[in-house]
């Protein structure tokens, strides 16, 4: 049905065209002698009419007249009018001149004047046909864009080209100074955002559009709190970050989440470093259904390994890892494992048979409060899992070995973070007699990663509150799971061997404010539809996070986001005895007592209580 209406409005265009061409020269000859049309020159152009029309149809039709969509017209359409008018005007002057046909000079200037103006005419008309239907079917929305820059702009063009937009764009808001009172895009710049609430109701705003992929978390969360006071719905265009990934196409609109408000600096990666150590190489996931392991495949994907392992012991999660690798990555190699990692034989297996040279081991059990309960399994896991693995690369000779850690390892009060702490204890002990360079990076929270406060807030929220807070003061660091997995991928191309590596996490953000803000972004007023209630620290809580002791110090690497920690192992001998005490006990005072002797700074309330 559409290829039909299509081939329908292509002959009403060629069918209008034809008759403007043929009347066009007529009115010229009129117009040239002033409402009169001499015999002589009458017969002269109606000579030529049968061949001037097809001549000035194939020019249009080889300069797609007649492929365009005429209501979304840019300079370019129009350009390309002028260019067929023109071209097929000259010929047929030149047709005229070589033939001898008896024509006064002025009426082809005429007839290029009538036909431009007559074809523009016609096509302006398809432009206030289609708006005026889009008017009386009354589904048009007054849109207001915040921001009046490149990605403005684009942002019009988008919708302009978009045949389905039922948009009316009534202008934009930005708060230069320098950009008051003047347009873009055709559209005015109506004033500041301080000014958005009147301008919103005098232009009868539906939609605002912040379009602004490059501020950061507190410009979005003070331009959001002011649209949101409105009463119009709020989208915002995707980050940079998105964008340069081919996550989302510059005109894509999205509801704002709690990860626009905490945008920072763009990350600029080194991909010829990243692309030399995984391009052509057999990459091995653990881990890989999880939150940062998932999100490594589909980063590495882009970079084109040789295969990627996807091992991880949920089938359900590595499953719908791999479908959706498969379907956006179709060219790349993929195996799915389904394995434990304190299956020390199991594990043995599978690197004899893929030969990993490249390991991302992300595979660990973090949530804290469970931990806590049951320290044996945190151990078996996070460490013994991690010593496994880790042993693997190594009498298989891998290449790089990169271990994901947490800032819950620096001065732990929590069994999950002195079990990570440990693991990297036993990777620099392990690293000091290899050839294998073994890395462990070490960041924050990661928004959205299962076990997080978001879901368990979002789920709150939904069921209508409270949301649950442990303690007003609490913060912690935080930032997106593709900005973690970005900086993973760069610190693992500057492995030297035995580094770990911290992240710039940016500011700390207070739980109670990050809360608030997800209730808002939900339409909601904290305290009046959406209650907060303070539980108090779960056990292995603490309200600070740090990512360095006392004794710790960094040093700069090539990325200013990236930083290695000065950490000296523990001494070979003292590691491996407490490590042989760990894997022969279940008893929990026991586990925790090495845990302590191992790191100085753990401090364990239920090791105090005893």
């Amino acid at each position: 049905m559409d290829f039909l209406q299509r081939i329908r409005d292509k002959f009403k265009l060629i069918l209008i065209d034809a008759i403007i061409f043929a009347i066009a020269p007529i009115l010229a000859v009129m117009l040239r002698f002033e409402g009169t049309l001499p015999a002589r020159e009458l017969a002269s152009i109606q000579g030529c009419i049968f061949w001037m029309v097809p001549i000035c149809l194939v020019i249009s039709y080889f300069y797609g007249m007649y492929h365009r969509i005429w209501h979304y017209a840019r300079m370019r359409d129009l350009v390309a009018l002028i260019g067929a008018v023109s071209l097929s005007q000259a010929l047929i002057f030149i047709i005229v001149v070589l033939t001898g046909t008896y024509m006064p000079r002025s009426i082809p200037i005429i007839t290029w004047i009538l036909t431009l103006g007559g074809i523009g005419a016609s096509r302006l008309m398809f432009k206030v046909n289609l708006d005026l239907v889009t008017e009386l079917k009354g589904d048009r929305k007054n849109l207001l864009i915040v921001g009046a820059g490149d990605a403005g702009a684009m942002l019009v063009r988008e919708l302009e080209q978009n045949s389905a937009a039922t948009t009316n764009i009534v202008g934009f808001i930005d708060d230069d100074a320098k950009k008051q009172n003047g347009r873009l895009a055709g559209f005015p710049i109506l004033g500041t955002v301080d000014e958005l609430a009147s301008i919103v109701r005098v232009k009868a705003v539906d939609r605002i559009v912040i379009a602004i992929p490059s501020a950061d978390g507190a410009t979005i969360r003070h331009i959001d709190n002011a649209c949101r006071s409105t009463g119009a719905q709020v989208c915002i265009m995707p980050g940079i970050y998105s964008m340069v990934n081919g996550e989302l196409d510059m005109g894509e609109m999205r509801e704002i989440s709690l990860e626009d408000l905490l945008r920072r600096d763009p990350i600029k990666l080194d991909f010829e470093k990243i692309t030399n150590y995984i391009a052509g190489k057999t990459v091995l996931i653990t881990g890989a259904g999880g939150s940062i392991g998932s999100e490594i495949s589909r980063q590495i994907s882009r970079v084109g390994a040789k295969e990627i392992i996807l091992l991880g012991r949920g089938e359900n999660s590595i499953y719908e890892i791999h479908q959706e690798l498969i379907r956006k990555f179709p060219e790349q190699n993929y195996r799915t494992v389904i394995a434990n990692i304190t299956d020390r034989e199991r594990m043995a297996r599978i690197f004899q048979r893929f030969k990993p040279q490249v390991v991302f081991h992300a595979a660990a059990h973090k949530h804290v409060p469970l931990m806590e309960i049951q320290p044996d399994e945190a151990i078996r896991n996070n460490v013994f899992g991690t010593q496994n693995v880790a042993e693997l690369a190594d009498q298989n000779h891998a290449e790089i070995f990169v271990l994901i850690s947490t800032d819950k390892a620096v001065n732990p009060t929590s069994v999950m973070g002195a079990t990570k702490r440990t693991a990297e204890l036993v990777l620099q002990e392990i690293n000091q007699h290899s050839k294998t360079k073994f890395v462990t990076v070490r960041f924050g929270n990661v928004l959205g990663s299962r076990g997080s406060v978001v879901p368990l807030f979002e789920k709150q929220i939904a069921q209508g509150g409270p949301v649950t807070v442990t303690h007003k003061e609490m913060t912690r660091y935080f930032m997106t799971i593709p900005e973690a997995v970005q900086l993973v991928l760069q610190a693992g191309s500057q492995a030297e061997g035995g580094e770990v590596f911290l992240f710039d996490m940016g500011e700390p953000v207070k739980i109670k404010d990050m809360a608030e803000d997800l209730i808002r972004l939900h339409g909601l007023t904290p305290g009046k539809d959406i209650n907060i209630v303070y539980t108090g620290l779960r056990p292995g809580e603490k309200l600070y996070e740090e990512l360095l002791t006392s004794e710790e110090g960094t040093t700069s690497t090539k990325h200013k986001k990236i930083f290695k920690a000065k950490i000296q192992p523990l001494d070979e001998e003292e590691l491996s005895e407490s490590l042989c005490v760990l894997r022969e006990t279940t008893d929990k005072q026991v586990i925790l007592a090495t845990l302590k002797h191992m790191i100085p700074t753990y401090k364990s309330k239920q090791l105090q209580e005893n």
